[in-house]
């Protein structure tokens, strides 16, 4: 499969936590096709869209110093009244719509990009976010140890490689959606079991553990997961649960869960976790708490 050239994107004003989140989101937007970088001025040459806060009065006036371009094209974050070629989203940033914007602007760069999701894959989502299961829904190999291509083996050395437990297949499903576009290896297990398998004989940058699972549960799962010294360093465990009091949440963190996310799933919760966890992103909050 062909991947397209990514686009590069100037982004104008933001304060120091907005732009913390910005670079997390195009950590993972690199990561797609079309791929979304951030693009860098030193470099030279121009960028493809801009990433404009138009609350700030510097950057919409910086912005606007760019308006006699043809084909420019924006994403404006704030209260600005829209012009032509552009999308404006209200704060606060939301990772899911920003990714979603980005996208709609490409397509008016190149209309040969026909982006957005398929009308299956929003049923899926919507089942799952009503705690439904699909009739029928599978993702074939879970837990099976499947013959390894090149391609695989090269994102599993670099890190880029995630489990997801779950016994429920219509949340297998939404996982394989979200975490699809981002070219990661997913692999898949149905019981704690499998899952202590896959982890003693493969390298996760991130495993998402239900707590609920046919034989151990995601406690045990966790401990023995975070019992494994390498894996302390490399592997995150995120629960991905409906149980959500706090004595569930205090049991996770005693098993040493990096993350609790509980179902239904807040998008821009789970891509910023996802973010969180790449390898760049452990490097990053590692050399930060070490400051």
């Amino acid at each position: 499969m062909s991947v397209s050239k990514p686009f590069l994107v100037d982004v104008i004003g933001f304060n120091p936590v907005e732009r913390s989140m910005l670079t997390s989101i195009f950590a993972l937007a690199a990561r797609r096709d079309p791929g979304f970088v951030q693009h860098d001025p030193a470099t030279g040459g121009s960028a493809d869209m801009y990433l404009v806060d138009t609350d700030n009065p510097e950057s919409l006036a910086e912005f606007h110093a760019l308006g006699k371009r043809p084909d420019l094209r924006a994403v404006l974050i704030g209260t600005a009244q829209p012009r032509p070629g552009t999308i404006v989203l209200a704060r606060p940033l939301q990772w899911a719509r920003l990714l979603q914007a980005l996208e709609d602007t490409a397509a008016e760069l190149d209309p040969d990009l026909m982006l957005g999701e398929s009308v299956e894959r929003r049923s899926e989502e919507y089942a799952v976010a009503l705690g439904r299961s699909l009739p029928g829904a599978s993702i074939s190999g879970a837990g099976a140890v499947l013959p390894v291509s090149p391609e695989s083996a090269r994102k599993r050395a670099l890190g880029d490689t995630v489990l997801v437990v779950d016994d429920n297949a219509t949340v297998r499903l939404f996982m394989k959606a979200k975490l699809a576009p981002f070219g990661f290896e997913v692999d898949y297990a149905e019981t704690g079991e499998e899952a202590v398998a896959l982890t003693g004989s493969r390298e996760y940058a991130c495993v998402f553990l239900d707590v609920v699972l046919p034989g151990i549960d995601g406690y045990q799962v966790c401990k023995m997961i975070k019992s494994n010294k390498q894996a302390i360093k490399k592997t995150a465990v995120v629960m991905l649960t409906s149980r959500n009091s706090p004595f569930d949440k205090l049991r996770g963190s005693l098993a040493g869960c990096d993350e609790y996310l509980t179902k239904p799933l807040d998008e821009d919760r789970l891509l910023e976790v996802i973010a969180k966890f790449l390898p760049s992103g452990r490097k990053r909050d590692h050399r930060q708490r070490n400051r």
